[in-house]
């Protein structure tokens, strides 16, 4: 079902509503102090045995869910964002007027309660009702509690519909919210320091992919939304602060998917005097801490190390291609017509790589797993292999057949950073539309010294859909891009 209710449902809320002021009942006062969590309340009274009533008094706040009985005695349900507890309303103890008004109140709508504890004879946690204060007047019906939101685009339009209907959604941004927590608390523990880089930027970078483009009025000048935080991050490693992190949003302008939303949430971490196997060790490490804290219990185990091979070796292993043998763009075009595989005509060979690794090894990565060694021409912003000048010291992270992370010894030689912004240029050329732009001033950032660093970025809004078993993107982000 949708939200959309008929019209004298609407009038007969706003009916009360008239009736509330004419009663000199404020019906969206100011603030309502010292309210507890419906969840501490229950906690503190976890032991409590069935039929005693205490003389602990509490307050609390929420929405009506639920009302059951008239006249004498009626019971209600109050939900907040911890949890529901039930109120039990008596004329004897608010007396008939206001008993009269509590009963009026409709489904939805939010009130403040004054009420003692105790345990009903049912064995439910019950506060006696001993006031009560209307907090917000509910003009739009809720949902429907047993069925919630059935029309996708709905909940997704509404989100705040979907949340008011369904505790499994508001149970997933919790969980995504505490999933950040304890992403910050593991590098917080571990002396990386928490820091904040440009959105709007002069010149986009950090990766592969087109950007959004605004103006500033004042300035008179085009700038970019970040696709990225890498390049200012890591210039904060030249200036010595050594561990650093961002989350924050970046903005690529892609297309929409299961698993792409052109704005989304990233984190970026880098450490000075480590390289990317020491960035694979404690990317296992974090993973393995941020589940433990969350109570993980899905079917992909991150307690143990994720499983290795490389880029090259993945490819050949499940096409037949060797992409080392088939270094320039003719011969992999090539070898991938030779098995079959489609080879579109304005695919430079790092996209026809990228084309193989999307389509034919990224499916079957569905236990944690390292692609490592990735060639130096896809690679921009890496260092050289130490044991192979054709590739570079790089892995990318897959999790259920797709693409969580991505991670690097990063580049710090400043005469090759630029040869590689040359090459990126001349891909550009080539109608690559997300080659690497030319960054002059990130290169005179290398030229004071940037010591060995390992760096890693990897998307919030994927994590997030892996531990609590989304199968898209939209499911997590709380307001995602729709079409119209």
């Amino acid at each position: 079902m949708s939200d959309e209710q008929p019209l004298d449902v609407f009038a007969a809320r706003r009916q009360k509503l008239t009736e509330l002021r004419a009663a000199g009942v404020e019906p969206f006062p100011w603030v309502f102090s010292g309210a507890e969590p419906i969840a501490a309340v229950r906690e503190r009274h976890a032991d409590l045995e069935v039929g005693v009533e205490t003389s602990v008094s509490h307050r609390v706040a929420g929405r009506l869910a639920a009302r059951r009985g008239q006249g004498k005695m009626a019971f209600l349900d109050l939900v907040d964002r911890s949890g529901r507890i039930q109120l039990q309303a008596r004329v004897d103890e608010l007396g008939a007027q206001r008993m009269e008004l509590l009963l009026s109140l409709d489904l939805g709508d939010i009130v403040g309660v004054d009420g003692v504890a105790f345990n009903s004879r049912r064995g439910e946690l019950s506060l006696r009702v001993t006031g009560f204060e209307v907090l917000a007047k509910s003009l739009r019906p809720p949902p429907d509690k047993h069925h919630g939101l059935t029309d996708v685009e709905t909940r997704f339009r509404h989100r705040e519909a979907d949340l008011l209907a369904s505790e499994e959604a508001r149970a997933l941004f919790i969980t995504r919210a505490r999933m950040i927590s304890a992403i910050r608390r593991y590098l917080d523990q571990n002396g990386f320091i928490e820091v904040e880089t440009p959105i709007l930027q002069p010149l986009y970078g950090g990766a592969a992919a087109r950007p959004f483009v605004t103006h500033h009025n004042e300035l008179g000048r085009d700038l970019y939304l970040r696709i990225a935080s890498e390049l200012y991050l890591k210039r904060l490693i030249v200036g010595g602060l050594e561990r650093v992190y961002e989350i924050g949003r970046n903005f690529r302008n892609e297309g929409v998917s299961h698993k792409h939303n052109p704005e989304f949430t990233m984190i970026e971490y880098y450490e000075a005097y480590a390289d990317y196997l020491d960035v694979a060790r404690r990317f296992e490490q974090l993973m393995a801490f941020v589940t433990r804290e969350i109570g993980y219990e899905g079917p992909v185990d991150f307690q143990r190390p994720w499983h290795r091979e490389t880029l090259a070796g993945s490819i050949e292993r499940r096409t037949g291609i060797d992409i080392e043998r088939h270094r320039d763009r003719e011969s992999l075009g090539a070898a991938m017509a030779a098995k079959g595989l489609p080879v579109p005509e304005t695919d430079t060979w790092p996209q026809l790589v990228d084309e193989l690794v999307s389509k034919h090894v990224e499916p079957t990565l569905v236990e944690p797993t390292l692609l490592m060694d990735y060639p130096v021409e896809i690679s921009p912003l890496a260092k050289r292999h130490r044991d192979d000048p054709r590739l570079v010291e790089r892995f990318e992270a897959f999790v259920n057949g797709m693409e969580v992370a991505n991670a690097f010894s990063e580049l710090n030689d400043p005469d090759d950073q630029r040869e590689r912004f040359e090459q990126q240029r001349a891909l550009a050329a080539s109608g690559d539309e997300e080659a690497q732009p030319y960054d002059e001033s990130y290169i005179r950032a290398l030229e004071y010294g940037m010591p060995p660093t390992g760096g890693i970025g990897f998307g919030i809004d994927r994590m997030a859909m892996i531990l609590t078993g989304q199968r898209t993107i939209r499911e997590i982000v709380l307001f995602p891009a729709m079409r119209d």
